[in-house]
């Protein structure tokens, strides 16, 4: 019998977890900033009504129905489309690898902050104590360096995630009252003090008063879609397996827009405390859209001159860097549990089993990323993912949702249960059919012409080679294209020692 969620706060929690992470907290005030503040937060707004939404609806939606993983209910709705799911798997692999590094990183953070109490005043020291420890080259030379603290660190993150999800609904469950919880209370603790200094209503200004003539720049309107896109955990199997432990009376179009506006309330909050807290310091113009530099570099900065207090400073990087945890750790379990949902679903798996296999595997893998190369890598990895397989995946979800399958019987689905609120067809329906894939593939064109500009070389400016962007970008978007075919390839070879496939299509589900 499939495991489900103990209560409805259980899967809106863990969703909400999932959706806020470690992106919320530093690339959305970052991007704000960027482009004229209350400007970013009108498109994204109508970004995420318009394209998150909705997708997110329709993963958690088929997935109830189906009671299974991405790929299983890709397959439900077209045979040909499961394929689509294993897209978002591979997507969920590749991101949870270096994501893990991300979270040993601030796991490291948090261990050495009582240095900040020797450094109040001393930016220059607080700004490197990050790169000196993780001893980073800069550029994607560097393998035989590695960092022994941050080794440490990342067996911490792995530790923690399959310790959360080890016993699937149940231990998520009980996870996410906490991991959900404390970092808002983190983020309203930072955002009261960042108030409180002075000239924390200019940051607020930035923040909030829009900056209207932003508008006409087409970079502000891609990067905010791309933020809600990349936000809400749609296209990496997450969304598909949490919405797969349903129960049948589950009100899934009220609990989406908690989902959705409880993320982007996070993001302004977090927002907050940023803008606030630079401009407090004398540094709202140093705020940068990079969420490494940000947190890593800038941040400290700020830390260091809040109060000539060094056990305040102290503490207050202690509370930064434990908000940063409990964000990072949601994030990374339930894109494992995307991966192990679908992988134990396919192949008639123990469940436990396989998180277990999965985490200790990509732990190898993501030992690259303890290495002086480890920063340039992630830096390629998370760009060619972000920019291009994940955007792919989304368009090629709603293609075969809109256009190989009815896409009214996905909105029957969503709205069976609702009664004060239900998803009207003249928002679902466009929006999976046309606007979202049209928006979306827009967006990966821009990316792409962009890199082809470059020579097909990301971050060249970095120092970046072109050989390393073959072995960390293009070939891994190969790989991520080729994984429907792989795992042809390996039920072509169980089925020949008695192994049978789930073939059910979406009506026979509905007789079963």
């Amino acid at each position: 019998m499939r495991e489900k969620w103990s209560s409805r706060s259980s899967f809106v929690l863990a969703a909400i977890g999932s959706a806020v992470g470690l992106g919320n907290a530093w690339r959305f005030p970052g991007l704000a900033a960027k482009y004229g503040g209350g400007a970013f937060l009108f498109v994204y707004l109508i970004a995420m009504l318009i394209i998150g939404i909705p997708l997110l609806m329709m993963e958690i939606s088929v997935s109830r129905y189906t009671r299974q993983g991405a790929p299983g209910s890709m397959r439900a709705m077209n045979k040909k489309t499961e394929g689509i799911g294993w897209l978002a798997v591979s997507n969920g692999i590749g991101i949870s690898i270096y994501y893990a590094a991300v979270f040993a990183w601030v796991i490291l953070m948090f261990f050495m902050s009582w240095k900040f109490g020797k450094m109040t005043g001393d930016t220059e020291a607080a700004s490197s104590l990050w790169s000196n420890t993780i001893k980073t080259t800069g550029t994607t030379s560097g393998f035989t360096t590695i960092s022994w603290p941050v080794l440490g660190c990342l067996l911490v993150a792995w530790a923690f995630a399959y310790f959360c999800i080890r016993n699937g609904t149940t231990s998520v469950g009980k996870v996410v009252k906490f991991t959900v919880s404390l970092p808002v209370i983190c983020l309203v603790i930072m955002a009261v003090r960042g108030v409180m200094m002075p000239g924390a209503m200019s940051g607020l200004s930035k923040l909030f008063i829009p900056d209207l003539s932003a508008l006409s720049n087409s970079n502000l309107w891609v990067d905010a879609i791309g933020q809600v896109f990349y936000s809400l955990s749609t296209s990496m199997a997450i969304m598909f397996a949490y919405g797969s432990f349903l129960d049948k009376d589950s009100n899934i179009a009220v609990d989406t827009l908690i989902i959705a506006f409880s993320d982007m309330l996070i993001s302004v909050l977090a927002g907050i405390v940023m803008f606030t807290t630079m401009a407090g310091v004398g540094m709202l113009d140093n705020i940068s859209d990079s969420g490494i530099a940000t947190a890593f570099i800038i941040y400290p900065q700020a830390i260091v001159k809040i109060s000539n207090s060094g056990v305040f400073n102290m503490f207050f990087a202690f509370v930064f860097y434990f908000c940063l945890i409990t964000l990072a750790i949601d994030s990374l379990f339930s894109i494992i549990e995307g991966v192990s949902t679908a992988l134990s679903d396919k192949f008639h798996l123990n469940k436990k089993k396989t998180t277990l296999t999965i985490c200790i595997v990509e732990g190898i893998v993501s030992l690259i990323y303890v290495t002086g190369a480890g920063l340039a890598v992630l830096d390629i990895v998370d760009y060619f993912i972000n920019s291009y397989t994940l955007l792919i995946t989304g368009v090629l979800e709603m293609v075969a949702a809109g256009w190989f399958f009815k896409t009214s019987k996905i909105l029957d689905e969503l709205n069976r249960n609702t009664k004060n609120f239900k998803m009207p067809s003249w928002w679902f329906i466009p929006s999976i059919k046309v606007i979202s894939p049209v928006v979306l593939t827009g967006l990966f064109v821009w990316n792409l012409v962009s890199l082809i500009r470059n020579g097909g070389v990301y971050g060249k400016a970095s120092g970046y080679s072109l050989k390393a962007n073959i072995i960390f970008g293009w070939a891994l978007i190969a790989l991520i294209l080729c994984s429907g075919l792989i795992i042809k390839c390996i039920v072509k070879i169980k089925s020949g020692s008695g192994y049978k496939e789930d073939d059910r299509t979406w009506d026979e589900l509905k007789e079963s």
